[in-house]
């Protein structure tokens, strides 16, 4: 995540805006890298596809995080990126980038911090793969989200999910079904009250035991 200030360094570098309506692409998988994003306001999800039509959530975005960085190393974008409601983003060519990672050692330090972070989480996504219950995987997502709204000044216990039930279940490795369950046991044992994509966390403490406890 960029902090505010390397954000206005990186909105003042910018060659364009891009508003993104609801469920629309930002960029396909195996198109060519042009630039990478930060993302203003709203949510992204990241997806990977098999060629025969599954796809694989890979990860959800929100304003200050990096978008694109999945085409650094072979010039093409592995992911299809896709508004997950109505989002605003700033692009930069990443040549520019580049110029002004050398110019700014404070942005670039942020910027390998950010591919660091990337790695990091696909290293979460394996641990959510493995031997966690649903319940599990449900609590660390939402204490993931928690701590991301947290880090950008807002609410770490009230905050709104962009993305379906249908959408974390993939991202979790979870069934629709599933998910869902999860989900009410969590409210009925007071950890969290959920109102359709509405969330809030009435026990933080509770919901680090659940994890703490496993095995």
């Amino acid at each position: 995540m960029l902090s505010a200030g390397d954000m206005r360094r990186f909105c003042d570098r910018i060659e364009h805006r891009r508003m993104r309506k609801n469920r629309e692409h930002l960029h396909r998988a195996g198109a060519a890298l042009g630039a990478l994003y930060v993302i203003n306001s709203g949510f992204v999800k990241t997806i990977i596809s098999d060629g025969n039509g599954h796809e694989q959530m890979t990860g959800f975005s929100m304003p200050g995080d990096l978008i694109g960085l999945d085409a650094i190393a072979t010039g093409k974008h592995q992911c299809s990126t896709i508004a997950l409601e109505d989002s605003s983003l700033c692009g930069m060519a990443f040549a520019d980038l580049e110029q002004l990672n050398r110019e700014d050692q404070t942005l670039q330090r942020h910027f390998h911090q950010t591919l660091g972070m990337e790695i990091t989480r696909d290293h979460g996504m394996m641990l959510l793969l493995g031997a966690m219950r649903a319940e599990e995987r449900v609590a660390m997502f939402l204490l993931n989200l928690s701590r991301r709204f947290a880090l950008r000044g807002l609410s770490e216990t009230r905050f709104r999910m962009p993305m379906t039930r249908q959408e974390i279940g993939n991202y979790l490795g979870l069934t629709l079904e599933t998910v869902s369950r999860a989900f009410s046991r969590l409210a009925g044992e007071r950890l969290i009250t959920i109102d359709n994509r509405e969330v809030e966390i009435r026990n933080m403490e509770g919901l680090q035991q659940l994890l703490q406890s496993r095995g």
